[in-house]
Formats: structure tokens, C-alpha cells, sequence
């Protein structure tokens, strides 16, 4: 290895590699900081992240100064551009030259070392023009937000048919900032938990729309301490908020059955101590990661089910008070986190997970008791994997009827569902809807 390339970008590159070739940043990320310093680490979570998000924009520039489109570029020297690029354009305090020279480098270490010339003229001239905007002279206003906030234009253009153009822009602009980090803490001690966020320079502000949760801004080595203590949890405060609409009481009995990993179950089960919940996953892996939670959690309510929400569940017809359906969904409402998703997904794949959504909704429906509660929630804004499988399955399953959800009042859709959005409420984009089955 060059021995002037920092260890942030040696371990950047190679995570967005890996993220290239199918790997999720929340998996990545974890096992490449780990083994660097905290500024290290620091510099490549912006890296990572920051390219994920921008790698449109990123493209249209490599492809102006390259004078190549961007497909015809090796994976690994586009990957070098890329950290290049973006460091010249977002990374005020990283100096020109330490971005150019160490991305012409990391294309070295990739051993295309023909390719240092082009990787070193290519950023020479992005340097001597930083004022080139990709967008400047598109006139088609899609095109225009697509490249400019850097999402797929078939995804602009979908979210600017289903909420207008405006919202569309906004929504996607929100997806390139950073979220906050929500936690809800797990230990009895509350005060003693946020009193020692506090004491690590934390600055924890409550939630605005659920129970019990908090922002939290510095701190973040402490915060990896308290969770990795079961002390706290991370977790989204939309996601958060699914549990609490489930309204489970003492003594019921409680099943989710897409459990996986496991943040919902365990906040439902510490939350209401005499409920008996059933976590169910198809995964025996994944299941494995709600196990981990629970012990960490010190959780004794909580039973480990694996079978597939596809097919026949293993219960007795109408044996639970509250069924969770937070079904597999396109994660379009967590770009911020996860904004590798933008460029994987596909319209295909928006219909066929409404299709699943909707089957894993009618296969629990014939658990919920009469008079019991069955909640459907995604983290996607899409209306298909939405209000559309609500609307096909209260057509298909007329022994259940909607209910409105119980939530801050500026959640609330007409139909009585409820939908959170990160340039209104900070959070990822998630939609609930509950249904009470007739008694």
C-alpha cells in the first residue's frame, strides 16, 4: 500500500467496493470503523455516506471532465474518482491536493495503475473548475432535482406524481442529510442514562411525536458504550413510534411477525412487562440478531419464533390480542441511513413487495381475536406498499375494519393511517395503519 494514503480512505474505498457489490452500508461501515481511530473513522463514515448519496452529481462530473461516460469507467477507478470528487466538492477542509493525490493512489493500490494519468487529470481539472454544475442547464425540472439532490430521475418523477413536485424536491433534499440519532433507553435508571449522555458533551432533546424517545447530537463514542451495554437502544423515532401504536397491555398476547432485528419487539415487550410477545422471523440468521437484542435487553417475555409470514403460521386462529405486520418494504423512507437503496431498487420491485406486503397482511389477519388490533406499518412513502394494500386488504378481509392510529395530530392521514416524513419531522418516512377485527 502507498504509504501516503490515509487509513479513512483505504478503508472507504474498500467498504464502498464491497457496497458496490451488493453489501449494505449498516454492515459495512460497522466492521470497517472498527478498526481505525476515532477521526479516522469519523472521515470515513462522511466518505462512505457522502458518496453514496451524491454519486449521481459525483457522475455527471467525472463524466464532464473525463469526456467518457461513466459505465465505461473500471468499477475500482471510478470508485477512486469518486472519494476524489466528492472530497473536492463537499470537503472544504480536506486540501486539493491530498484529495487528488491519495485518490490517484487508491487506484494504484486497486492495481490499475495505468489508470493514476487519468484519475490525476480528471481531478486536476474538477480542481481548476470548481464552479461546473451538472444541473445549471437542464431545463426538464425531474431531470433537474434528480441530479441536483441525486436520485434516480424514475424515482423523482414517482414521488412528484404521488405528492406533487415540490414535496417531491423536498423529500429528496432531506434524504442527503444527516439524521439525528434517536435513542430510547433501556435501563430503569432513565436519569442516570441521560445524565451520563450529558456528562460526554450530549446534548438530548425528548421527541416530538413518540413516547419515550430522544434525540441526541455529540456523544457519539459514549452512545456506542451505552448500547453496546444494553443500556440504550438506537432507534428511529418512526420506528419507535410503530411500536407504541400497537397499544399492547399487560397480559395480552402479542406477535410480530417480521421481527427482525428486533427493535420494535423489544421496545413493545420492555414497555409492557405482562405481555407474552412472539417475535417471528424466517430467518434463522436474522432471528439469531433479535436473540442477541433480547439477552442484551435482559428481556424474559419475548419467545423466538422462525416460520415464514408467506405461508401457514404455526398458531391457533384468533390466539392474540395485537398482531405487528411491519412487512419487508423498498426503504425508500430511510435513504438517509441507507441511501445506497436509491440506486438497487427498481420500479419492478416496488410491485412486487405491495404483492408480498399484502399476503403477509391476510396470512395474520386470522390471528388477531375479535376485537384485537392488527397494525401494518412499512418504512417506504411509496402509495403502493401503502394506502393501496390498506385499501386491497379491507377489500379482501371484511372482518376487519380501520381504525384511526393514536399519534401527533400532524402525522395523521385522512384515512385515519399515519405518515412521518424526514423533512417535516426529522425522522425516516414510515406509514402505519391499524385495523380492529369485528367482534
Amino acid at each position: 500500500m502507498p504509504v501516503n494514503i490515509s487509513p479513512a480512505r483505504v478503508a472507504a474505498f474498500d467498504a464502498l467496493k464491497e457496497i458496490e457489490d451488493g453489501k449494505f452500508s449498516s454492515v459495512v461501515l460497522p466492521e470497517k470503523e472498527s478498526q481505525l481511530s476515532p477521526l479516522d473513522r469519523a472521515l470515513c463514515h462522511e466518505l462512505v455516506l457522502g458518496v453514496l448519496r451524491w454519486q449521481l452529481q459525483l457522475d455527471k462530473i467525472i463524466e464532464h471532465f473525463a469526456t467518457r461516460r461513466i459505465d465505461s469507467i473500471d468499477p475500482p477507478v471510478r470508485c477512486a474518482l469518486r472519494i476524489g470528487i466528492y472530497q473536492l466538492r463537499f470537503l472544504s477542509r480536506v486540501p486539493a491536493s491530498a484529495a487528488v493525490n491519495e485518490s490517484v493512489n487508491l487506484a494504484a493500490r486497486a492495481r490499475v495503475s495505468s489508470a493514476r494519468a487519468f484519475v490525476n487529470a480528471v481531478l486536476r481539472c474538477a480542481t481548476r473548475e470548481p464552479d461546473y454544475s451538472p444541473f445549471a442547464a437542464v431545463s426538464d425540472p425531474v431531470e433537474r432535482i434528480a441530479i441536483e439532490t441525486s436520485h434516480p430521475p424514475w424515482l423523482v418523477e414517482r414521488w412528484a406524481n404521488a405528492f406533487g413536485l415540490e414535496h417531491a424536491e423536498m423529500f429528496a433534499r432531506a434524504n442527503n442529510e444527516t439524521p439525528p440519532v434517536a435513542i430510547r433507553v433501556v435501563s430503569y435508571d432513565e436519569q442516570t442514562v441521560l445524565d451520563t449522555i450529558r456528562s460526554a458533551g450530549g446534548i438530548v432533546t425528548p421527541s416530538e411525536i413518540v413516547e419515550d424517545a430522544w434525540r441526541v447530537s455529540e456523544a457519539p463514542a459514549r452512545l456506542r458504550e451505552l448500547a453496546a451495554a444494553g443500556e440504550i437502544y438506537i432507534q428511529d423515532e418512526a420506528s419507535q413510534l410503530v411500536a407504541q401504536v400497537v397499544d399492547a397491555r399487560p397480559s395480552e398476547r402479542i406477535l410480530d411477525v417480521c421481527a427482525a432485528p428486533g427493535g420494535k419487539t423489544t421496545l413493545i415487550a420492555h414497555r409492557f412487562q405482562g405481555t407474552s410477545v412472539f417475535a417471528m422471523d424466517v430467518s434463522e440468521r436474522r432471528l439469531a440478531t433479535v436473540a442477541t437484542t433480547v439477552a442484551l435487553q435482559r428481556l424474559n417475555n419475548i419467545t423466538l419464533v422462525i416460520a415464514d409470514a408467506g405461508s401457514s403460521l404455526p398458531f391457533r386462529n384468533e390466539s392474540f390480542d395485537r398482531v405487528l405486520v411491519d412487512a419487508p418494504c423498498s426503504g425508500t423512507g430511510t435513504l438517509r441511513h441507507n441511501p445506497e437503496i436509491r440506486w438497487r431498487l427498481t420500479n419492478s420491485d416496488i410491485s412486487q413487495l405491495a404483492e408480498q406486503q399484502l399476503r403477509f397482511l391476510v396470512n395474520a389477519s386470522p390471528f388477531v381475536k375479535p376485537g384485537g388490533r392488527l397494525v401494518y406499518s412499512t418504512c417506504s412513502v411509496e402509495p403502493e406498499e401503502d394506502e393501496r394494500v390498506v385499501e386491497e386488504f379491507l377489500n379482501t378481509d371484511r372482518e376487519f375494519q380501520q381504525t384511526s392510529v393514536s399519534v401527533n395530530e400532524r402525522l395523521m392521514l385522512p384515512s385515519g393511517a399515519a405518515r412521518t416524513w424526514p423533512q417535516r419531522d426529522g425522522t425516516d418516512g414510515f406509514f402505519i395503519a391499524a385495523f380492529v377485527r369485528r367482534v
